[in-house]
């Protein structure tokens, strides 16, 4: 591949650096394990099912995150655009590629997408009155337009699964990954609510940043007595969203789609008994995850639980990943160090959530479950 040349050479130079700054980096302790439940392939299965302990790295961040000579250098890399349309490109290469060496079909999946009728959602969906927020506008995953282009809305399924696939490799297929992931997630969100809780009812569920629509069903399966409500900044991916769920088996109580902002959703207050916020906050600078967590707050009713899923600086994985997959992670993740610096326990505390729970739901992803007094 064209590619292989310039991003040996990055690797080597990356490296190199941080092998020079690895003595100065003081270690603290190493972390305990996290146990949880691995996820029956029947997410609403109550059959039990076998433990499983993902660990933390031995450190408090990765080397590439933040002030650190390593991250400096990647930054500056990144900085560069010539180099950084290699990375583009690299990136978003190695994802199809990687995708389907793993059996998940990114372009036929995309082409089915582009081909099919989604487009006539569109009208139904988009708020044309809408003003996005500045990081909005920003590059995202490899698209220039980030997530306001049918071709991110038409690949989100396949980047989804293949997510799942990489944070749990020794599944024996994708299908099985993405049960483990989203089983464990549902879990700890059952688990969190049931415990504190006044009512383990759950009537209505918003999840925010729902993209295509994938966590939103996946919620909406869990507790199909509950009225679920999927929000997105992106017309196109809740178009898609839309569409499939027009396809899906009828539900008794639709999923609703809504076009807004989350930080500001002009949905009533204290109208939801669940909030979930799902591999969103990693793309978002510090001051939105304020707002999305305060919004979060106003909307949930008392003894109502928030649910965030999310990379987490504390994954083993995250920590040794290779010099070259770092670069291309934080070429295609513009807010990704904003992320890894906030401390949501600190953030959700000061919107005033108590119960603040994490758990290591697999070897890549933290749960944190909190709830309104």
């Amino acid at each position: 591949m064209a590619l292989s040349s310039p991003l040996q050479n990055l690797s080597a130079l990356i490296s190199a650096k941080g092998n020079a700054t690895a003595a100065a980096t003081p270690r603290p302790p190493r972390g305990r394990p996290w146990a949880v439940h691995a996820a029956a392939s029947d997410t609403n299965a109550a059959a039990s099912v076998q433990m499983s302990e993902y660990e933390e790295g031995k450190l408090e961040r990765p080397k590439w995150v933040g002030e650190t000579p390593l991250s400096r250098l990647v930054q500056a890399l990144i900085s560069f655009k010539p180099l950084y349309s290699v990375l583009k490109l690299g990136a978003r290469r190695a994802l199809i590629s990687t995708a389907e060496k793993n059996n998940i079909p990114w372009r036929q999946m995309a082409k089915e997408i582009l081909e099919s009728e989604v487009y006539r959602e569109l009208d139904n969906i988009q708020n044309q009155s809408l003003v996005y927020p500045d990081y909005y506008l920003n590059p995202f995953h490899a698209y220039d337009e980030g997530n306001l282009t049918w071709l991110a809305a038409a690949e989100a399924e396949a980047a989804t699964l293949s997510i799942a696939k990489r944070a749990i490799p020794d599944a024996s297929s994708t299908q099985e990954a993405n049960q483990i992931l989203r089983g464990n997630w549902l879990r700890a969100i059952e688990q969190h609510h049931m415990q504190y809780s006044e009512s383990s009812v759950i009537n209505d569920i918003l999840d925010i940043g729902c993209s295509v629509g994938i966590s939103t069903r996946y919620l909406a399966d869990k507790f199909p007595t509950a009225k679920v409500t999927g929000l997105d900044l992106s017309p196109y991916f809740l178009a898609v969203a839309q569409h499939k769920e027009k396809n899906a088996p009828p539900r008794k109580f639709p999923v609703r789609w809504i076009h807004a902002n989350g930080e500001d959703t002009g949905l009533p207050s204290k109208s939801f008994n669940l909030v979930s916020i799902a591999f969103v906050v990693h793309e978002c600078p510090a001051r939105a995850i304020v707002n999305l967590v305060r919004e979060a707050f106003r909307l949930l009713r008392p003894g109502g639980t928030l649910a965030l899923v999310d990379s987490t600086t504390k994954s083993k994985v995250l920590q040794e990943l290779s010099p070259v997959l770092f670069t291309l992670l934080k070429s295609t993740e513009p807010f990704l160090d904003e992320y890894y610096l906030t401390d949501m326990d600190e953030t959700l505390r000061e919107a005033g959530f108590g119960n603040i729970t994490s758990i290591l739901t697999d070897p890549r992803h933290v749960t944190i479950t909190a709830t309104v007094p």
